[in-house]
């Protein structure tokens, strides 16, 4: 029996995802509940299992974006591991004309001529749009097909080979040694794709405006010093500058629930709970994990949270829900050593806060001048329903808490 394995159902509101790469190869024995490939989304990747042990066919190669619920490969049940093989090497086929496999079968790299001139869909429409002759060009994908980068370097062949331009009779430009330019050409990923989508989307339908303040650092560095050890001992996290932030965010969308709402058609959304989210880079583009109900959480609970979401994020683990419901976002540029920015909203929240680079630079303090350990805060917000006033007390609030956190404790 043949069971069909299918892009499964990843989000209410995705409806296509691409196999971003295939874990086992076509042929391969594959047990139940051993991963079979990565397919990744507008929003994030998933892993798809084995439901049933057997004999993987790949039907979609990588690269290829699907819809929901395609059959995209089926596992032969009937069949067993071969014996004496581990089970990711690949099943023996039969030859062509039935004839028992000679004793070099399993090495020789050749196929049927069929198999090689079988086209994947994406390689089969750019060879018919260029006009390129698929038995001309060296493939080098699984037993020698064409993948789409074999197809696209051929296509750019004949431009290697132009005319040379006629002589000039003044002296060539020195070259000095260096390398010849060249460009490289590559798709960009579904979730790169969305990302731009929704960045432009944001500046295009909301007043975003950026409203800056400054953070004396000196308390808050002082306390974190003090305790850190003892933090770490007893909660197994580090104690970082990012929980007292998210617990300052937290106090001043109390004090003002405009910038924890948004607008929906006419109607303005009021929420009466705080799911804040953190920006997180990753290799494969900007997420944002959501701390839920992050205003019942401790200090410990926060920060805890946000090292388990950074471990998702970093290993491509993070799932749908783990991006979901977020009411507004704090992006920490100053990790990557910036000193100022205006970050962007994240839909359809009204407001995300940017913490920067601290550094020493002299202030006035009581009259005198001091070196005190600085950063810049930037609040973006969407004016259409934040007022110009509530965003600059917001920011105060939260410069309030930081500068002295002793009013987290006491919530005043």
């Amino acid at each position: 029996m043949k069971a069909e394995v299918k892009v499964p159902a990843v989000g209410e509101s995705i409806t296509e995802a691409t196999i971003a790469e295939w874990n086992k190869q076509n042929g391969d024995y594959v047990e139940r509940d051993e991963v079979l490939l990565t397919l990744e989304t507008d929003k994030a990747s998933v892993e798809v299992v084995a439901e049933q042990a057997g004999v993987l066919n790949i039907q979609i190669q990588e690269g290829e974006t699907i819809d929901i619920g395609t059959v995209i490969a089926t596992i032969d049940t009937d069949a067993s591991a071969p014996a004496g093989a581990s089970k990711t090497e690949s099943a023996p086929s039969p030859s062509a004309n039935n004839a028992p496999p000679s004793p070099t079968a399993s090495s020789d790299k050749s196929i049927h001529p069929d198999l090689k001139n079988h086209l994947s869909p994406a390689v089969n429409k750019l060879v018919h749009e260029k006009g390129l002759n698929p038995q001309s060009i060296e493939g080098t994908g699984k037993d020698g097909r064409l993948t789409k980068a074999d197809a696209m370097n051929a296509q750019a062949a004949p431009k290697a080979e132009a005319k040379p331009a006629p002589q000039m009779t003044s002296l060539p430009t020195p070259s000095f040694g260096a390398p010849e330019q060249s460009s490289e050409r590559k798709p960009m990923s579904t979730l790169r794709k969305k990302i731009a989508e929704r960045l432009v989307s944001a500046q295009q339908t909301a007043a975003i405006l950026t409203t800056f303040n400054e953070v004396d650092m000196s308390h808050l560095m002082k306390l974190r010093k003090q305790y850190k050890d003892q933090f770490k001992e007893k909660h197994d996290v580090n104690l970082g500058f990012m929980g007292f932030f998210v617990k300052a965010c937290i106090e001043a969308l109390k004090t003002f629930p405009a910038v924890n709402a948004f607008i929906d058609g006419n109607d303005m959304i009021y929420n009466h709970f705080h799911n804040v989210g953190i920006a997180v880079g990753t290799p494969k583009g900007l997420m944002v994990p959501v701390i839920k109900n992050a205003d019942y959480l401790s200090l410990s609970q926060i920060e805890q949270s946000i090292r388990h979401y950074a471990l998702k994020a970093r290993d491509g683990k993070i799932s749908i829900d783990d991006l979901s419901g977020g009411t507004f976002t704090i992006s920490n540029g100053g990790v990557y050593g910036s000193l100022m920015s205006t970050p962007i909203l994240n839909p359809p929240q009204s407001a995300i806060l940017g913490m920067h680079k601290i550094e020493e630079r002299p202030v006035v303090i009581d009259g005198k001048i001091e070196i005190r350990p600085m950063m810049y805060l930037a609040l973006s917000y969407d004016h259409r329903v934040i007022d110009g006033a509530e965003s600059v007390q917001f920011l105060v609030r939260i410069k309030e808490c930081i500068e002295d956190p002793t009013r987290l404790l006491l919530e005043v």
